[in-house]
């Protein structure tokens, strides 16, 4: 019997990839059987250098320089690659670090508003095919009726909570919050009514101001602004937790 030792390599080795064109680092696997012109072609897909203008150079898992892979015959298995080695490709065509990934270099195409409702072959041609989003009249006649709907109701219910009344503030997914009603109205910060509470507890976002407008005065973290449709206005005491105790 032999009792030689047998080495078993695995025929696919794991590399980091950077290049003098960019500051990122790729992770890809290949077969130790490519030959190096068929590897470059493969690196061409994605740091983009022309093989024709494309040196490898080979470091090791601590970024130590091994060797140039400049044998295109040769196998990419014959070179002391392993798993988290890196293969650095220096290019040759004279192009910049960035030049590729800098999009503000890309001429940007344009077309009028006019020429674009002329195309018969855009997205938004297909769309009036379709009759699909705002080109569905039906369903945007719907979807205003159901907003319109909605805010009729958020106005009734905020018309009905007088400020400095206590209240109970309940938001779905939130736990249940106590507090005074400091503002009733509507709000630059987003559409519709807003009720903004001052909490006993600093369960809030704020201290009354939002985008840098002031709306009620507490202080920070006890202020937050609510849809009228989930306040509920009461006899809410102010907790006192515990302090008159003896």
């Amino acid at each position: 019997m032999d009792g030689g030792l047998t080495v078993v390599t695995n025929p696919i080795v794991a590399v980091r990839l950077t290049s003098t064109l960019s500051s990122f680092e790729v992770n890809k696997k290949y077969s130790r059987g490519l030959c190096i012109a068929d590897f470059k072609g493969k690196l061409e897909m994605v740091v983009g250098t022309p093989v024709s203008c494309m040196d490898l150079e080979l470091y090791s898992t601590s970024d130590q320089f091994l060797v140039k892979m400049d044998d295109n015959d040769a196998l990419l298995g014959s070179y002391p690659v392993d798993d988290d080695c890196r293969i650095h490709v220096v290019d040759r065509s004279g192009a910049k670090e960035g030049e590729f990934s800098d999009l503000s270099k890309v001429e940007k195409f344009t077309i009028s508003d006019d020429a674009y409702a002329k195309k018969s072959d855009s997205v938004r041609s297909f769309m009036k095919k379709q009759r699909v989003g705002r080109f569905n009249e039906e369903e945007m006649a719907a979807k205003e009726s159901e907003q319109a709907a909605r805010d009729a109701k958020e106005e009734a219910a905020a018309s009905a909570i007088p400020v400095g009344s206590r209240c109970q503030v309940q938001v779905p997914g939130q736990p249940t919050k106590i507090g005074a009603v400091m503002y009733v109205g509507t709000a630059d910060f987003k559409p519709g009514h807003w009720v903004g509470v001052k909490y006993d507890e600093p369960l809030g976002k704020h201290d009354g101001s939002v985008g840098g407008k002031r709306y009620f005065e507490c202080e920070n973290k006890y202020g937050a602004f609510v849809k009228p449709t989930n306040i509920t206005v009461g006899d809410f005491p102010e907790e006192d937790f515990g302090l008159d105790e003896i």
